[in-house]
């Protein structure tokens, strides 16, 4: 188990690397698909809920943040333009496999907690599309839990086709967010819509303003998370080292003006109260802003945005969890392919079962802020690697990070995972049972792998 490869080892070795087809305008079109989604479709009228009108502001914290750590992501993927990620940057910096793990499967559960709430947000729309009164209870958990074994069965088809799905369902996301942007500009134009709500702020009672906005903004994070996905291509991107850099910051600035101009439009079109209330915040914008708009076809729209969020994260929690089972650090068993389809049959049932489990007893709220505390954490370990790797010199010239950039990545991101930024407690709570039952099948692959090498040793003797 000590001697398990780490993450990017295998190549290293000589064996065939992945084809480098991935120009800018592709590389542009995954960063920005992969950042949009639930997180503004669902999460604005919760972010509305901790500070009023002034809902941008979060927004727009979280942008900066978000930068910060983009350019130590940057830093490391055209120094070692390897996939793997996160994971591979923590082992390089620490060499813990341990804590290389806990970074991996953190990971993997952000793509669950994400994932779990796309599909809340589909089932409140759902019902909004179809006028259903199913209540927000067990109607609607029925209809996520539904929609959550449709994306299972796409994943199991094959990644060819998740892939595809995934091109039509980012034009989608990105179409319906300019509707309302573009319906927001069009309704202040004519005099409609309350632009004076921007600088209201409300703090819930007893809570200082400060707090209300960074618990506003680690909420917000959840909108930002994505573009580390990227990382993940570099093997495939032409001349990595160059256009990684570039493409990268223009998609965060890219999505970061968007969500300023679709949280600056729902907030001068409804009142931060009504915003605050259902899981389908900006179909009342479009209800507010264009009455004449066919609200049945904005709610389509936005089901297939958070379809998409879904997909993505499912496609990459079922195959995190397949690298683990082949590296020996989970059990054999979770990373076994299907004979015909050729996926990773055993992951997605697994990864499926315990989304369905974070659909039935977290709420939207609660799974949108576990998955940026997750992220948060791995993000601040990756700001620290950052330093901890400048002590390993590489011979290609690659980008290179303000050193304060980097330091002030771990602290924003460190106090924004804190309890300090006054984050919910039922983060925590979801964030640790995930991260229990990881450690628990950790252990027991780790004992059986040991029993397995003793028992061989008394053997061979």
């Amino acid at each position: 188990m000590a001697d398990a490869p780490a993450p990017g080892d295998s190549i290293e070795r000589d064996e065939p690397t992945l084809k480098r087809v991935i120009g800018p305008g592709l590389l542009l079109l995954f960063v920005v698909g992969d950042i949009l989604g639930t997180g503004v479709y669902a999460l604005t009228g919760k972010v509305a809920a901790e500070v009023g009108g002034a809902v941008w502001l979060p927004f727009l914290v979280a942008f900066l943040v978000a930068m910060l750590t983009a350019f130590s992501y940057l830093e490391l993927v055209t120094k070692y333009p390897r996939a793997a990620g996160a994971a591979l940057y923590t082992h390089k910096a620490f060499g813990i496999h341990f804590l290389t793990f806990i970074v991996t499967f953190a990971v993997m559960c952000s793509g669950l907690t994400s994932a779990s709430s796309a599909s809340k947000a589909f089932a409140g729309n759902f019902a909004e599309a179809f006028d259903l009164s199913i209540g927000e209870g067990l109607g609607l958990t029925a209809v996520a839990v539904a929609f959550m074994t449709l994306i299972a069965l796409v994943n199991f088809r094959g990644v060819a086709e998740s892939v595809k799905l995934n091109v039509v369902l980012t034009c989608v996301e990105l179409t319906g967010l300019l509707i309302v942007i573009f319906i927001g500009a069009w309704a202040l134009g004519g005099g409609d819509g309350d632009m004076s709500r921007l600088l209201e702020f409300e703090s819930p009672p007893g809570e200082h303003a400060f707090f209300s906005v960074t618990a506003a903004t680690a909420l917000a994070f959840f909108a930002m998370v994505g573009f580390e996905d990227s990382v993940n291509m570099a093997e495939e991107t032409k001349d990595p080292v160059r256009i990684f850099p570039k493409i990268m910051l223009i998609g965060l600035c890219v999505t970061g003006l968007i969500y300023v101009l679709v949280s600056i439009s729902s907030v001068a079109l409804v009142s931060p109260e009504d915003l605050s209330e259902g899981d389908a915040p900006l179909l009342k914008v479009v209800a507010a802003g264009a009455p004449a708009f066919p609200l049945t076809v904005f709610a389509f729209i936005t089901m297939f945005a958070v379809a998409n969020s879904a997909l993505i994260n499912m496609l990459m929690a079922s195959r995190l969890l397949y690298g683990m089972a082949h590296e020996g650090v989970l059990p054999r068993v979770l990373g076994l392919i299907h004979r015909t389809r050729r996926t990773p049959w055993v992951g997605i049932v697994f990864t499926t079962l315990v989304a369905f489990g974070l659909i039935w007893f977290a709420d939207l709220t609660a799974l949108g802020g576990t998955t940026s505390l997750l992220l948060l954490t791995v993000f601040t370990v990756v700001n620290i690697a950052v330093l901890v790797l400048r002590r390993d010199p590489v011979e290609h010239r690659h980008f290179r990070a303000p050193t304060l950039i980097p330091v002030a990545g771990a602290i924003t991101c460190a106090y924004l995972a804190s309890p300090l930024s006054g984050r919910a407690a039922d983060d925590y709570r979801v964030a640790g049972i995930l991260l229990v039952i990881g450690v628990v099948l950790w252990a027991v692959t780790y004992l059986t792998n040991r029993f397995l090498l003793r028992r061989r040793a008394t053997s061979d003797a």
